[in-house]
């Protein structure tokens, strides 16, 4: 397939759309599919991101309603609603698909191979095979790495900084999708020269969740890992109770999800937030 020109939007999370040339007066009806995987129209990113992604298009030439129209579809970490959402996303003729996370990506993947798709906020797209590489992703997908695996030994590095006393990290995680598994690698390479005991909490369901966290701080020295994906996200509120709950220092992906846990007065939070937002690494 021959790619149209990639436009780059910026914004919370950024991303390229392949519409071509600016609209012109009288120039078809643009369409463009949005599958936010992992957030709901109530997560605290949605609206801001939806903004600012609005305004850089319109700073480009583009109007939802005027000459382009914009399709949303939120599945809230459902599988089956991201499967469901894909097709219909697909169905809807699009010019342009853009995937936030992983679960999105890959249904969309199966959903098409023809419509182009950019995508952000995936971890390992080329280990997970959506992509041949990232110079030249081929296929009908391209976009943007979320972040290198290597930083998720940055994440324990940064706890045992926090609390020096720590020995045991447990590492809230989804087994069930790439970037999870790679996540948990790099931080379980790291363990050993830190002197951290590392063990993996999944993060599935609830239930799962609060038996796993409270049967790992029944031992004493440990702190939580909170790795990043769509489940972690939905379940943050959880999560961050638990944390509380159970007293035990914890490192986040997000910077919104420290500022939550702040609101439970844990001041070893606070150094977090402050390194994500200097080195801007996420929002």
């Amino acid at each position: 397939m021959k790619r149209r020109e990639f436009i780059t939007l910026l914004g919370c999370s950024a991303a390229a759309w392949p519409l071509g040339a600016r609209a012109q007066q009288g120039e078809r009806l643009r369409r463009i599919g949005v599958l936010p995987g992992g957030q709901d129209t109530d997560d605290p990113r949605s609206q801001p991101n939806i903004a600012a992604f609005l305004q850089a298009l319109q700073q480009l030439g583009w109007a939802d309603g005027r000459n382009v129209k914009i399709e949303y579809r939120w599945p809230t970490a459902d599988a089956d609603k991201t499967r469901k959402y894909a097709a219909e996303l697909v169905a809807f003729a699009p010019d342009v698909i853009l995937a936030i996370g992983t679960p999105s990506l890959a249904s969309l993947l199966q959903a098409t191979r023809t419509v182009p798709i950019v995508f952000v906020a995936v971890s390992d797209p080329v280990g997970a095979g959506y992509v041949d590489s990232l110079s030249r992703p081929g296929g009908n997908a391209t976009g943007f790495v979320l972040f290198d695996y290597s930083l998720s030994t940055k994440w324990l590095e940064l706890l045992k900084q926090i609390v020096p006393g720590v020995t045991r990290a447990a590492v809230l995680r989804d087994p069930a999708i790439t970037p999870g598994i790679g996540q948990w690698g790099a931080i379980q390479s790291a363990a050993p020269a830190l002197g951290v005991e590392v063990s993996p909490v999944n993060v599935r369901d609830a239930p799962e969740i609060e038996r796993g966290v409270a049967a790992f701080a029944r031992s004493g020295n440990g702190g939580l890992i909170v790795t990043g994906s769509p489940l972690a996200l939905l379940h943050r509120e959880l999560i961050i109770a638990l944390a509380a709950q159970h007293k035990l220092p914890t490192v986040y992906v997000f910077s919104y999800e420290c500022a939550a846990d702040l609101a439970f007065g844990r001041s070893f939070s606070k150094i977090y937030p402050l390194i994500a937002a200097r080195n801007g690494f996420f929002h």
